[in-house]
């Protein structure tokens, strides 16, 4: 039986969903990047009020009756903003700055956690469809051309990293990493949030938006929202030329492999060279593996 999250994407170029779509995404700069809460409320309101306009003008219910069976509703353009829109309004509610103590540790557990965790209750339970799922497995084992894009990821990364955290002076977005404690603190929550990054912006976000947008305008508009959050995390100064392709690579990464283990893989190595790049700034000639 067809599920909601199987249901294929619209081809359309151009459609009213895009409107309440790009709305509901661009909260996430209001929220992350110039910061004003009040702003990115409104975005919110305003794409919800839009998605519930088109879902009444396509006759789709907000919420499916029971005797219409899970899989056979159209997806509610309502129901799938809204849990973008929730999950954004949960992780506003905490600073993003990067920390290391253990009350910042345990915010940014209840806040990305709850992010992922309640639009996928809320979707499974309230909802009652599946347009949320986490496929760890995907299509299967890795191809040759896989393997190889994980060596390019960290080859890239060793390239490309070391020169953007120093020159542009971002390392200085974290804290000073000079302890094994603070180091290893610092591994935990760099690996925590790259696999976050991944089962929100991809697997929530990105799914969503593309029950209602043609492929690419999904992942560009999730793309908003992803590099938005790492802005005020500390990817700042020209860091959203490195975070945009990246992000846009991981939602055509994960449409080709349908394989939530392998975009994490290679957030993960990426990931670990930024972690390396961050202790080598905090601690000059501790790494001496960088060009910088």
């Amino acid at each position: 039986m067809k599920t909601p999250a199987a249901v294929a994407p619209t081809t359309a170029t151009w459609t009213w969903s895009l409107a309440p779509a790009l709305l509901v995404c661009l909260a996430a700069p209001a929220f992350f990047v110039v910061q004003i809460a009040w702003l990115g409320w409104m975005l919110l309101a305003a794409a919800l009020i839009g998605a519930w306009v088109v879902d009444r003008h396509h006759g789709v219910a907000i919420m499916p009756s029971r005797q219409s069976g899970v899989g056979k509703a159209a997806p509610s353009l309502f129901r799938d903003l809204s849990l973008i829109a929730i999950g954004q309004l949960i992780v506003s509610a905490i600073p993003l700055h990067a920390e290391l103590d253990n009350p910042a540790f345990l915010r940014f557990t209840l806040a990305l956690g709850g992010a992922v965790v309640v639009p996928y209750v809320i979707s499974r339970f309230v909802y009652r469809d599946y347009a949320i799922r986490f496929p760890w497995r995907g299509g299967g084992r890795w191809s040759r051309v896989q393997w190889i894009w994980l060596v390019g990821v960290l080859a890239l990364g060793w390239l490309i990293l070391p020169f953007y955290f120093i020159t542009s002076g971002v390392y200085q977005n974290w804290p000073v990493v000079n302890t094994p404690d603070l180091i290893a603190r610092l591994f935990v929550g760099v690996g925590a949030v790259g696999i976050w990054d991944e089962l929100f912006f991809i697997c929530t976000v990105f799914v969503l938006l593309r029950r209602h947008a043609v492929t690419w305008q999904a992942n560009v508009l999730q793309t908003i929202v992803f590099v938005a959050f790492l802005w005020e995390l500390g990817y700042q100064a020209w860091g959203p030329a490195l975070t945009i392709p990246f992000a846009l690579i991981q939602g055509v990464v994960f449409l080709r492999t349908r394989s939530l283990a392998y975009v994490v893989t290679v957030h993960l190595l990426f990931d670990a060279v930024v972690f390396s790049v961050l202790v080598h700034a905090h601690n000059p000639g501790a790494l001496p593996i960088f060009l910088v």
